[in-house]
């Protein structure tokens, strides 16, 4: 059976940031560690949307240059797959 691994990071934070922290995480009834790694996650989701999004206005800003047609861009990409 394999282990889980795991690697202590450390942070610094002003000391209102650190209580204010510790009191969300006993609120929610997780631990620090829990905490940060849920708050990481939705980090990444939030980058990813963005990364996403800022490829939609690109793909808009073309189509429009383009003057391409929603149909025309459906074809478009169905053709590429």
């Amino acid at each position: 059976m394999e282990k889980r691994q795991r690697v202590a990071i450390t942070i610094s934070v002003p000391p209102e940031t650190a209580q204010e922290y510790r009191k969300i995480a006993k609120a929610q009834g997780e631990t620090i560690s829990q905490l940060f790694r849920e708050m990481f996650e939705l980090y990444k989701e939030e980058r990813l949307k963005e990364e996403f999004y800022t490829l939609q206005r690109y793909g808009a800003r073309k189509a429009r240059e383009l003057k391409i047609t929603e149909k025309e861009i459906e074809k478009i990409v169905f053709e590429g797959r």
